[in-house]
């Protein structure tokens, strides 16, 4: 091979390489944090065809996380009566940060009572991250869900505790926190 032909592949070959470096550092690092987000919620129920009981409820709610700010949630779910405690399943939850971005969420647990008339509590809520859009396009993660809520007027609390993994587009390979 000639020397100019060798410059000539060199040339290409360290172009092509400024490429895939450059490629590589505009691609999203992903990350895993945890997630925290305390809300005030207003449940409403009723009949709900989609559910197997006919029963169930939508959520509305507001309130802070420390990682994604302010927050608005709105969610639904199916009941099903259990004694005197509640079931609640096929739970469908989006939360919404102040940027618009959305985390997509399922949720499941049961509602006991306190023993103090209408007043229920979370047991063995859960729930799971399944997507969203934005920064959360594709997160994952989940946790445990605590609070609870009077059954007579739909006021309540709702403590999401857990981790969310998800490609951070403000990052590139390499850097750190």
């Amino acid at each position: 091979m000639k020397r100019r032909d060798l410059l000539k592949n060199g040339a290409i070959t360290s172009v092509l390489l400024a490429a895939a470096i450059a490629h590589g550092t505009a691609a999203a690092a992903s990350q895993t944090t945890p997630l925290v987000i305390n809300a005030a919620i207003l449940e409403v129920t009723g009949p709900t065809p989609r559910c197997q009981s006919g029963f169930g409820g939508t959520i509305t709610g507001q309130g802070d996380s420390p990682q994604l700010g302010r927050v608005v949630l709105i969610a639904t779910d199916c009941i099903t009566q259990v004694g005197t405690s509640f079931n609640f399943s096929d739970g469908k939850l989006i939360i919404m940060n102040a940027g618009g971005d959305q985390i997509f969420a399922n949720y499941s647990g049961q509602f006991v009572p306190t023993g103090n008339g209408p007043e229920f509590v979370f047991s063995g809520a859960t729930f799971q991250i399944t997507g969203g859009t934005g920064r959360y396009a594709k997160a994952s993660g989940g946790g445990s869900l605590q609070g609870g809520e009077n059954i007579a007027t739909g006021v309540g609390t709702m403590k999401a505790s857990g981790t969310i993994s998800y490609k951070d587009k403000d990052k590139s390979y390499g850097e750190r926190d």
